[in-house]
C-alpha cells in the first residue's frame, strides 16, 4: 500500500489499489465527526448572540405575540434549544462537506464526478426544507389555534411551542435529503427509475404516511405541504437517475 495519495481536482483521494485499516476508517470518521461537530459550537455560539432576534421571528406567527415560561430555567432552555437548532442549520455545509470527504476515497473517479454536485445540492434541499417550515408555520399555528376560544385558552407554554417550531425546521431540512438518498442507492444499484416508477404507488403511500407521522402539531397543512413537497422531488429524482443511465 503506497504512502502517496493520489490528487483529483484539489481533493486528496486515497488510492483505489490499497486499503484503508479498520483503525484508519475510525480515525477518519472521527476527525470528520470532531470537524463537524466544532462547526457546530461555532454556529450554535451564533445562534445564541442573535437567539432573541430569532425567538422574535418565531413567535410573530402568535396573535398574541408572547408566550408564557413555566419554570425558572425555562427560559434559558429555550435559548439553548435555539441556539443549537441555529448552530446545526449554520453548520449544514461544513458536515456535508465532511460527510464528502468521508465518503470520496471509496468511490471511483466517474462516481465522484457523478457526486459531486450533490453535495451542494444537498444544502440547497436542506435550505428548501427550512425555508418551507418558515413558509408554512404561520398557517400551521392560525390553523391549529381556530380550535381554541373562551374556554381553552390560548396562553401557549413557551416549552411546548418552541419544541414544535425547532423540530419542524430541523425535520423539514434533514427530510428534503431523500433525493441524495435515492441517488446514492441508484448509483449502487440497490434502486433503478424502472423500480421506483413501478413502485410508485406504494412510495406515494409510504409518504404520506410518512409526512403525516414527522410533523408535529398535529395540523394538516405541514404534513400536506411535506408531502407535495417530497413526492414533486421525487419525481425529478427519478428523471435524474434515468438520465444518468440507471
Amino acid at each position: 500500500m503506497t504512502n502517496v495519495d493520489a490528487v483529483h481536482d484539489g481533493e486528496v483521494v486515497a488510492p483505489v489499489s490499497g486499503e484503508m485499516s479498520l483503525v484508519g476508517h475510525l480515525t477518519e470518521l472521527r476527525d470528520r465527526i470532531v470537524r463537524s461537530i466544532l462547526a457546530v459550537a461555532l454556529g450554535t455560539g451564533i445562534g445564541f448572540f442573535f437567539w432573541k432576534d430569532i425567538r422574535n421571528v418565531l413567535i410573530a406567527p402568535l396573535p398574541t405575540g408572547t408566550v408564557q415560561v413555566l419554570g425558572p430555567g425555562d427560559a434559558f432552555a429555550i435559548a439553548l434549544r435555539i441556539s443549537l437548532i441555529t448552530g446545526v442549520i449554520v453548520a449544514m455545509p461544513v458536515i456535508l462537506f465532511q460527510l464528502w470527504r468521508f465518503i470520496a476515497p471509496g468511490l471511483t473517479e466517474q462516481e465522484r464526478k457523478v457526486v459531486r454536485p450533490w453535495i451542494p445540492l444537498g444544502l440547497t434541499f436542506f435550505v428548501m426544507g427550512v425555508g418551507l417550515a418558515y413558509f408554512i408555520l404561520p398557517f400551521a399555528v392560525g390553523f391549529l389555534l381556530t380550535f381554541s376560544d373562551n374556554i381553552l385558552v390560548a396562553n401557549l407554554a413557551a416549552g411546548p411551542y418552541f419544541d414544535f417550531v425547532t423540530t419542524m425546521f430541523l425535520a423539514f431540512g434533514l427530510i428534503m435529503e431523500f433525493p441524495i438518498v435515492l441517488f446514492g442507492l441508484s448509483r449502487v444499484g440497490i434502486v433503478s427509475s424502472a423500480l421506483l416508477v413501478r413502485s410508485r404507488r406504494v412510495i406515494i403511500l409510504g409518504l404520506a404516511v410518512f409526512a403525516a407521522a414527522v410533523t408535529p402539531g398535529g395540523d394538516i397543512i405541514s404534513p400536506a405541504a411535506l408531502f407535495l413537497t417530497m413526492y414533486g422531488l421525487f419525481e425529478g429524482t427519478i428523471v435524474f437517475i434515468r438520465r444518468s443511465g440507471k
